[in-house]
């Protein structure tokens, strides 16, 4: 069984730059495309993932250790550390139930998409992390294998229906028709929408307008995504306490995001296209008129400017509530970065309205941040079952981005009331 786990680890190790076009070029020659085409496909949406990833690499590598330099200035002291998304997938990969983990997910996105209750065929196949972090809760809860898959599954189910509900702000606001995301710590933020539809009910507030193409317009060449970029990079560094020439340096990398990002997301639409229409003519022939959803990872949805812009903005807020919010115990650090992916549906529900995301976004961090604050003890026993080495000085830890997840706690404590 451990072997069998060690390979799923090495497998999940080599990322979705290789398992994605690997999955791309199957699905291809399943959907009954020739052998070249789908390699085509699947080569191109690995391109497309390896530049994807190297932004993402710019925007973490940048804006991680900025955010750590303001939390200094504050001189903020929390028991609870922010790990952060990599130790958390660790963690969770190291639990005695992950090794049922992705052939159980693959068996059950099949009898959803047979049984008609998905549209999403979740291609996805390296975020599957977040189930088995949601199995490892449990049979750390519990001591229980079957029940720590049957969390999993739930939880699984829950991504692929919001996925597909999700599905068409993906292809209108996004303009990636076909794709889904799933991605765990993405749908956790899915009830945002629904709060940015109550905003924007409000009398006056709903008036409040600040998306990318309206301020190009009030602003003119100083409105682009990349001045907007530079000017947010540049606000982040002075929080932090940089030096001119550092400050100007992050304004740079995140200007730079901006205009890569797009660019990235582009070339994976060119891969994705083709697989997209060939899975939909092969449906059609077998089920009549049906639709179905390529599940992509959360980072797709980052090629719009209003996303990395509200999660700029949404870093030092994230940092203030940690130190203001009453009984929060975790200090955010290792997922600052990763706000990008978890306002991506907020963003979308709010039309790229700045001001709207940030003010859902700020309510939905909140709530975050208490959340993780409460599986700390969880969490933290979760990690030393891991042999996790601990960060120095810290008693307790925990994660915005799975700690933190409204669908991960919901489940944890469901099946706490059978404990």
């Amino acid at each position: 069984m451990q072997g069998f786990v060690d390979f799923i680890k090495a497998f999940l190790d080599l990322g979705a730059t290789v398992i994605l076009p690997v999955a791309i070029f199957l699905l291809g020659l399943l959907f009954g495309q020739k052998p070249g085409k789908a390699f085509r496909s699947g080569l191109t949406i690995g391109v497309a993932f390896v530049g994807i990833f190297l932004v993402v690499d710019l925007l973490v590598k940048n804006l991680g250790p900025a955010a750590q330099g303001m939390v200094e200035r504050l001189g903020v002291e929390l028991s609870v550390i922010d790990v952060g998304w990599p130790a958390t997938s660790s963690i969770a990969w190291a639990s005695v139930v992950a090794a049922f983990i992705i052939p159980l997910g693959l068996i059950v996105n099949v009898i959803m998409l047979a049984t008609k209750t998905t549209k999403t065929m979740n291609v996805d196949i390296w975020n599957f992390w977040h189930y088995t972090f949601m199995a490892a809760m449990v049979y750390t809860l519990s001591g229980s294998i079957v029940q720590a898959l049957i969390a999993a599954v739930i939880f699984q189910i829950v991504c692929l229906k919001v996925a597909d509900w999700t599905a068409p702000m993906v292809s209108e606001f996004y303009e990636l028709p076909g794709v889904s995301v799933a991605t765990g710590s993405t749908i956790s933020y899915a009830p945002g929408i629904f709060l940015v539809k109550i905003l924007q009910q409000i009398p006056g507030v709903k008036k409040w307008t600040a998306d990318p193409d309206s301020i190009q317009k009030r602003f003119g060449i100083f409105g682009e995504s990349i001045f907007i970029g530079l000017f947010l990079g540049a606000t982040i560094g002075f929080l932090a306490g940089y030096s001119a020439g550092k400050v100007i340096e992050i304004g740079m990398a995140m200007a730079a995001v901006m205009v890569l990002m797009p660019r990235m997301v582009k070339i994976l639409m060119e891969g994705l296209m083709p697989i997209s229409e060939s899975a939909r003519q092969w449906l059609n022939k077998r089920f009549g008129d049906r639709e179905i959803y390529i599940g992509l990872d959360a980072a797709v949805l980052l090629g719009h400017p209003a996303v990395i812009s509200t999660a700029l903005i949404l870093v030092p807020i994230t940092v203030v509530l940690a130190v203001i919010l009453p009984g929060n115990a975790l200090l955010p650090f290792g997922d600052l970065a990763t706000i990008p992916f978890i306002v991506a549906f907020i963003v979308g529900a709010a039309r790229g309205n700045i001001i709207h995301s940030v003010i859902i976004g700020t309510v939905m961090i909140g709530l975050s941040l208490y959340m993780a604050t409460d599986v700390a003890q969880i969490f933290t026993q979760m990690a030393i079952n891991a042999d996790f080495n601990m960060p120095e000085g810290s008693a307790k830890i925990s994660s915005i981005d799975q700690g933190g997840n409204l669908v991960n706690w919901l489940i944890y404590k469901l099946f706490s009331l059978f404990q």
